[in-house]
C-alpha cells in the first residue's frame, strides 16, 4: 500500500529587522534616484546660505542663518519626502500592495523617516562645513547640538507632511506642499531675523512648528532663544502626535 508523504514546503520567514532594513535602503535608493527631489533638497539651503549667510550677512548673521537653515535643510526632505511620496503612492496602488504584503505595517514609514533625517544631517553637515570654511567656528557641543536639532526636525515636519499626502491627490501634492514650505520658512524667521519684519510676524511665530525648531536651533551656534527648551520639545511631540492622528485617520478611511 502506498502512502503519501508530504513534503513541509514552508519557508523560514524573513527577520523583522532584515525586513525594516530592506525597506530602508529600498527608500534611500528611490531618493537618490529622483534628482526632482534629492538636488533641489540638497542644494538648496547651502546655497541660500552661501549667499545670503556669508557674502551678504553682517553682523552675526552668518550664525543665525546657519541655524535657521539647518531648519531649512530639513524641512524639503520631510514635507516632500513624506507628502507628495505617500500622494503618489497611493494613487499608484503602491500602499495598497504594501498593505497586502507581509510587511510590518511600520516598516515604510520608519523607511521614509529615516531618508529625511539622513539628508536632514547632510544638508547641516554641508552647511556647518560652508561655515567653517567661512570662518564661523563651533565646539564639538554646539555641532552636536546643531545636528540633533536637525535630526529631530524631521518628526513633526513629516508627521506634517504625511497629513498633506493623506489627504490630496498626486497632482496637487506638490503645490500644496509648496504652499507650506515656503510660507513657514518666511513666518518663523528661518531667512531672516523676524525682528526686522512687522510686528505682527512676531506675535503670531509660536504658532508654526519651524519657529520652535529655530528656537532649538539658535542656542547651538550662541545666540539667544526665546521661550524655554522644553516647551518647544513638547509643542513640537504634540504637532507630530496630531498630525499623524489625522492621516492614520484618513488613511484608514481612503487607503
Amino acid at each position: 500500500m502506498n502512502t503519501l508523504t508530504t513534503v513541509p514546503t514552508t519557508r523560514p520567514r524573513a527577520s523583522t529587522w532584515r525586513i525594516y532594513r530592506v525597506e530602508a535602503l529600498c527608500e534611500l535608493r528611490r531618493a537618490w534616484r529622483t534628482p526632482a527631489f534629492a538636488v533641489p533638497s540638497l542644494l538648496f539651503p547651502v546655497l541660500f546660505y552661501a549667499l545670503f549667510g556669508i557674502l551678504l550677512g553682517r553682523g552675526n548673521a552668518p550664525q543665525y542663518l546657519l541655524a535657521t537653515y539647518c531648519v531649512f535643510g530639513a524641512m524639503a526632505p520631510a514635507l516632500f519626502g513624506f507628502g507628495v511620496q505617500l500622494a503618489l503612492d497611493r494613487e499608484g496602488g503602491l500602499l495598497t500592495l504594501k498593505r497586502a504584503l507581509p510587511l510590518p505595517p511600520m516598516a515604510p514609514l520608519l523607511a521614509r523617516l529615516l531618508m529625511a533625517v539622513l539628508f536632514a544631517l547632510l544638508v547641516a553637515l554641508v552647511l556647518l562645513g560652508v561655515a567653517a570654511l567661512a570662518g564661523v567656528g563651533l565646539a564639538p557641543g554646539m555641532v552636536l547640538r546643531l545636528l540633533a536639532v536637525a535630526a529631530f526636525a524631521a518628526l513633526p515636519l513629516g508627521a506634517i507632511g504625511l497629513w498633506i499626502g493623506s489627504h490630496v491627490s498626486a497632482s496637487a501634492a506638490p503645490a500644496v506642499v509648496n504652499l507650506v514650505y515656503l510660507p513657514l520658512a518666511l513666518l518663523s524667521g528661518l531667512w531672516l531675523p523676524l525682528s526686522i519684519l512687522p510686528p505682527v510676524f512676531s506675535t503670531l511665530a509660536p504658532l508654526w512648528p519651524t519657529w520652535h525648531l529655530a528656537q532649538l536651533a539658535l542656542p547651538a551656534v550662541g545666540l539667544p532663544a526665546q521661550g524655554s527648551t522644553w516647551v518647544h520639545i513638547v509643542v513640537l511631540l504634540a504637532v507630530t502626535g496630531v498630525a499623524l492622528g489625522l492621516a492614520r485617520r484618513r488613511l484608514r478611511r481612503v487607503g
